[in-house]
């Protein structure tokens, strides 16, 4: 599947199968998200067959089950940190959805002391993605904002913005709050995040969301 299918079809999986991600899937993976981190200046990690990061009550109370798979969001304090992490991790998400696999966003309900994360000097956890064979494809949530709701425009909205804003309406945000707004003032887009629970984190997310679907660069203007 393309890119724009697989934003469309991903939603939050939080049970998953016994299949172990390995081989080539394993590989192409890792290899992506080494790119992302030189990218993007992080240093996000891959930990596979290990279950104890979600074997706590947290795993209970966040509706978790048989998470042995997941990719660690790190990096080093910076006043774009969090934005970073959105938006970067979103792009291992969509990939991920690409060969076949499931996620699920994941900022608290699992063990940071128990998850195998390796931590550099000066790095912090932002949050993790759980990540494996889905037991299902998930489903999308029941409540969404509409179009108007999250923009603005000076004149008549133009389509490739329109269609920016339709794709971060499809983006997960923490608690499906969808706290962010996009302005349109002349060709200059501004991409603003609400007061909310990892709202930068969201933004980041959005960011790349809005650049797949009205094909403008955005983040670093």
């Amino acid at each position: 599947m393309d890119i724009m299918e697989a934003m469309q079809r991903r939603h939050s999986v939080r049970a998953y199968t016994d299949r172990k991600i390995e081989g080539a899937v394993k590989e192409e993976l890792e290899q992506f998200i080494a790119q992302c981190n030189a990218d993007g200046n992080l240093h996000m990690q891959l930990i596979v067959n290990e279950p104890k990061a979600f074997a706590s009550k947290l795993n209970h109370y966040g509706m978790f089950s048989n998470v042995k798979n997941y990719v660690a969001i790190v990096g080093k304090p910076a006043p774009d940190f969090d934005e970073r992490c959105g938006y970067y991790s979103e792009k291992v998400v969509l990939k991920a959805q690409q060969m076949g696999l499931n996620t699920c966003w994941v900022g608290l309900t699992y063990s940071k002391h128990k998850a195998e994360i390796k931590l550099s000097a000066g790095e912090k956890v932002s949050c993790v993605i759980a990540i494996g064979y889905g037991a299902n494809q998930g489903k999308a949530h029941g409540r969404s904002k509409k179009l108007n709701d999250v923009c603005k425009t000076d004149g008549a909205m133009p389509e490739w913005f329109r269609a920016g804003v339709e794709a971060a309406l499809l983006a997960p945000t923490a608690v499906h709050q969808q706290k962010f707004s996009f302005t349109l003032q002349g060709d200059d887009v501004i991409a603003s995040a609400g007061l909310g629970f990892y709202s930068k984190v969201d933004l980041g997310i959005v960011k790349y969301h809005f650049e797949l679907g009205s094909g403008r660069k955005l983040w670093f203007r």
